[in-house]
């Protein structure tokens, strides 16, 4: 026990009404003040750098605060409540150098000195995204060797990066999904300032950044209940751990906690929006649920800026992009599962587990691409209930649409990318359905260069703990019937071993030695940032797109414009080659006066592809296998529409070819 004889008691009244922030330490002019939410103790002391001792001023509502003056930037602090030897991090800690069980250091945002004062922000409209994990995404793992990558990104046409949570969190390495500490940036990427410094270089190139934020559980290691049991409730049940208690008894401290969470990284740090993770294990039955929270404390935060705010959800519900003012709760966009699981079963032929319920034929595609989400309230047989909400009435950028995501590339038992899980010549075009299509594209790192690394699951622990969790996982993935080999369990790689982490960080080497794979994603970025019938994210339902099938693994999708010249038409085939004599189908049809010209195609030579073939479209043509089309129209000079031959001669011909006697 601590000896509180010694304990100091401030003279100085707590500065509160000067605050950024209801809790943390914060610095002014003077000194700085301290303020933590724990009302199940009757008091609380701070301890500066391990041996000075004071005790805090209670105040209502469960918190106690202290102001000292003579304190600086880069002091070290803890808390203890009187009753146990242990000294506590602060839950508001913005820096844990020595890791989460370590002191806090008091950081002072105000001296980073920003650049970015014309950003406006990241709209939801045009974005182009990009997933990336800092600890795996180059060799060094930290921000200021991420942001030596920044101006390639940019030169692909990545215009906002999806930043992997960055949280502090236990051990040497991890998704950051386990969060412990939710507003210290993790030690293990860099300071807080070279977190400003990476936003500020992204800005400074047009860049938008978006982290990635963790709201349904805390991680392994946390210590909130010492400070309180309030910030968890029983009454919901959670499969990453303890429910977070939103709506329940003294629950107001916890949803000010995580909703100022939220503004804490737009202001401090000027990231342009959040993905906010599992939104649907956010329970909350109060009157003003807790993403709508999240959402106004982010935008009110960013002030004049645009802010993107993105959610994970599983069931799919439309009402969080749905404005407040029509019952929901004010993000942008959705994650778009459906479309991943229909694509992924096109390119690999196999349906399993989660996979069940999507066939990845051309009418599911076509679907996604007007619509988003293929299940919007009917029946899911994968979980044999309901799946979805109606979502007709949503636009494309409401939509986010990934080929790989750190989630499904590990998923896949070998953390096999899917560039590894199919051909190349399917993978191409459906490269070209997820970058032209009307939906907001994200990327995940190294996609864009056909990166041969593995991503796995990892998270630092050891024994009782990391056995859960390699049981967790194998537990999870069996629901995929050939990940239940046994052989092959055997050869999974250890989630917890640190070579399991070494071995996923992207090799950069592999950009320039798959330059065709670069120039391909670059050209995709290009033709849907310059070409009018790409760029405006055309909405089906406003009649600026439409779609249909040629065959079970053929389509086309139909982009129109005010201008004839602006229009095109996005072919893709994923079956065998498919010979057209005509289509009745008057969305192939060209505007008037014009015909089709071959504009782009995924087979060029450039790309790694088998060549162009020439098309003539006033004729028969071949729609070849596992290929994406994109043809324009051009202005018919003088428009032909005699056959070759007399029209008696050609009609005798189709009718010897279908003749079986001849």
């Amino acid at each position: 026990m601590h000896d509180h004889s010694s304990s100091e008691e401030s003279k100085s009244k707590p500065r509160s009404s000067s605050r950024r922030s209801p809790i943390g330490a914060e610095v002014d002019a003077g000194g700085v003040s301290f303020r933590v939410w724990a009302p199940a103790r009757e008091r609380c002391f701070l301890v500066i750098e391990g041996n000075s001792e004071h005790k805090m001023t209670a105040e209502d509502g469960g918190y106690f605060c202290l102001y000292l003056p003579g304190l600086d930037v880069g002091t070290r602090y803890q808390f203890h409540f009187g009753d146990a030897d242990d000294l506590l991090a602060d839950p508001a800690s913005r820096f844990q150098p020595d890791g989460p069980s370590g002191p806090s250091v008091v950081v002072d945002p105000a001296r980073y000195q920003w650049s970015d004062y014309d950003w406006q922000g990241m709209p939801a409209f045009g974005a182009a995204l990009y997933e990336m994990h800092i600890g795996t995404f180059t060799r060094e793992g930290t921000f200021a060797a991420a942001r030596e990558k920044l101006e390639r990104l940019r030169a692909l046409g990545i215009n906002c990066l999806e930043v992997m949570p960055i949280n502090e969190f236990e051990g040497e390495f991890g998704w950051g999904y386990d969060g412990t500490l939710l507003y210290a940036p993790t030690r293990l990427y860099g300071t807080p300032d070279d977190v400003r410094a990476f936003v500020d270089e992204a800005h400074r190139i047009g860049i938008g950044v978006i982290l990635d934020v963790v709201y349904n559980h805390f991680g392994v290691g946390e210590r909130f209940s010492e400070f309180t049991p309030d910030y968890f409730t029983e009454r919901y049940s959670n499969e990453w751990g303890k429910a977070i208690n939103f709506d329940g008894p003294n629950s107001h401290g916890v949803r000010e906690y995580i909703a100022k969470n939220a503004a804490y990284w737009i202001d401090e740090f000027h990231f342009d929006g959040l993905r906010i993770d599992a939104t649907q294990a956010l329970f909350d039955s109060s009157h003003e649920h807790i993403v709508t929270v999240i959402a106004r404390e982010a935008r009110a935060a960013a002030g004049q800026r645009q802010i993107y705010l993105v959610s994970e959800n599983e069931p799919q519900q439309s009402e969080m992009v749905r404005p407040e003012s029509a019952g929901g709760h004010g993000l942008n966009a959705l994650w778009n599962d459906d479309f991943h699981r229909s694509a992924t079963v096109a390119l690999t032929g196999r349906n399993e587990a989660y996979y069940h319920d999507h066939r990845g034929t051309a009418q599911e595609l076509v679907s996604a691409a007007k619509y988003g989400c293929l299940f919007q309230g009917q029946r899911y047989d994968w979980q044999d209930k309901p799946r979805g909400t109606a979502g007709l009435d949503l636009k494309p950028w409401n939509f986010v649409h990934f080929l790989q995501n750190h989630d499904q590339v590990a998923n896949s038992g070998t953390g096999a990318r899917i560039g590894h899980l199919t051909s190349p010549a399917r993978l191409r075009a459906m490269t070209a359905l997820q970058l032209l299509g009307p939906q907001t594209p994200m990327l995940f790192q190294g996609q864009e260069f056909g990166a041969s690394s593995p991503f796995y699951y990892f998270a630092d622990h050891a024994g009782e703990i990391a056995d859960m969790v390699r049981q967790g996982r194998r537990s999870f993935l069996s629901q995929f019937p050939n990940l239940r080999d046994e052989e092959l369990i055997r050869q999974m790689a250890d989630p917890c071993a640190r070579t399991t982490f070494e071995k996923v960080k992207l090799d950069w080497a592999e950009w320039e030695r798959n330059a065709a794979v670069v120039l391909l994603h670059r050209d995709l970025l290009n033709l849907r940032q310059t070409n009018k019938a790409f760029s405006r994210q055309a909405c089906a339902r406003d009649g600026q797109m439409d779609g249909n099938v040629l065959s079970s693994s053929a389509f086309l999708l139909r982009f129109f414009a005010e201008k004839p010249s602006d229009e095109r038409i996005l072919l893709i085939n994923f079956g065998n080659d498919l010979v057209i004599d005509s289509l009745p189908d008057p969305l192939f049809a060209p505007p008037e006066a014009h015909q089709w010209h071959l504009s782009w195609s995924s087979e060029d030579a450039a790309y790694g592809g088998s060549g162009r073939r020439p098309y003539d479209f006033w004729k028969r043509w071949v729609l070849n296998g596992d290929i994406a089309l994109v043809v324009a129209p051009f202005k018919l000079q003088n428009r032909q529409n005699v056959s070759a031959m007399p029209i008696e001669d050609w009609q005798a011909g189709i009718l010897r070819a279908g003749d079986p006697s001849t």
